[in-house]
């Protein structure tokens, strides 16, 4: 039988409290790193956190280092990036998707039409607590909205003219859709990628349309370069003729009133003395006609036709000459 031994049982002891104490400080070493590095976490430039504490959400929007109280308030952060989907082809193999993509026009055409829709987080406490799927939601969305606008457009307007219009009014009716679901997200912009006809013959009488449309703005372009060129030249010989009409005119008027003025001047005269005035102006009328006429005087009182003598005195001038060189010629 063993006997009890004082000193030996207090070695035990003191070895006992020895381990306690090191494995209290071992959990304490292991411990205290793990909860302040639980209490820390860091937000970046693109991103916003979502801290709850007990059950109670709020937004930290700051980037940088943040602090937390561990194993009471838990973070969720939220990529606040500009971000999209495709609906009506996929992103890997940009293959169309008929399921999203084939739709029905106002004047009841089918189209393929690929709609890209970028969006981002507006407000992180919603996008995270509002709604289990929030981007799921707004596909759907989207999906409604598209069809609802394509369905109000004809067929060509989808396919050429209309496309701006049509992403215009997508977006608009997304935004407002969204504000009534409260999801916390916002639409950046609505793109169409693609729009054709479902089948190869439709498509190319497409492409023949639109390459028509692209000639006639060429040609409209074209007349329009034409008439630029010429109507500067045009404007100026219109007014070049404009300014010598109006010279002819101020000129033809210039001479109307000098002749009035003259014509006064002699009537002035006239009434003066009347007889010397009608003698002087039928001197002065016989001075402007008589250098140009030739007369021939008949002294035989009869009537006789006047032949037209200037040939034969050009004739005889003519042959009077030929003979005076001829005889100075024989001389010789």
């Amino acid at each position: 039988m063993e006997t009890f031994d004082p000193k030996k049982n207090e070695k035990v002891k003191k070895v006992t409290g020895f381990f306690k104490k090191s494995g209290f400080l071992a959990v304490l070493v292991i411990a205290v790193p793990l909860i302040l590095l639980n209490s820390a976490y860091n937000i970046e430039e693109q991103e916003q956190a979502v801290l709850t504490t007990l059950g109670k959400p709020g937004a930290v929007t700051e980037p940088g280092l943040h602090f937390k109280l561990p194993f009471v308030q838990q973070v969720q952060k939220v990529n606040t990036t500009i971000q999209g989907f495709a609906l009506g082809y996929d992103l890997a193999d940009n293959e169309s998707e008929e399921i999203d993509s084939l739709m029905i026009t106002k004047d009841y055409n089918f189209v393929n039409v690929d709609f890209f829709v970028e969006y981002k987080v507006a407000d992180p406490v919603k996008a995270v607590y509002a709604s289990e799927d929030p981007v799921l939601i707004l596909q759907n969305i989207s999906r409604s909205c598209i069809r609802t606008v394509i369905g109000s457009y004809d067929v060509d307007a989808v396919l050429t003219t209309g496309k701006n219009e049509i992403q215009s009014t997508v977006k608009e009716m997304v935004m407002e859709k969204l504000q009534q679901h409260d999801v916390g997200l916002t639409v950046v912009n609505v793109t169409i990628q693609d729009s054709e006809p479902p089948t190869n013959e439709v498509m190319e009488a497409f492409k023949a349309v639109e390459t028509a449309k692209q000639g006639k703005e060429t040609a409209i372009n074209n007349a329009n370069k034409y008439r630029n060129e010429k109507l500067p030249a045009a404007t100026a010989q219109t007014d070049k003729i404009l300014q010598e009409a109006e010279s002819g005119k101020a000129q033809r008027v210039n001479e109307a009133n000098g002749d009035v003025a003259q014509f006064n001047a002699m009537y002035a005269e006239y009434i003066k003395n009347p007889e010397v005035t009608r003698k002087r102006m039928f001197y002065e009328a016989m001075e402007d006609v008589l250098p140009g006429m030739k007369v021939i005087i008949d002294g035989t009182d009869q009537t006789s036709t006047i032949l037209p003598l200037d040939s034969f005195v050009t004739e005889n001038q003519n042959g009077a000459s030929e003979n005076v060189t001829e005889n100075a010629g024989e001389e010789n």
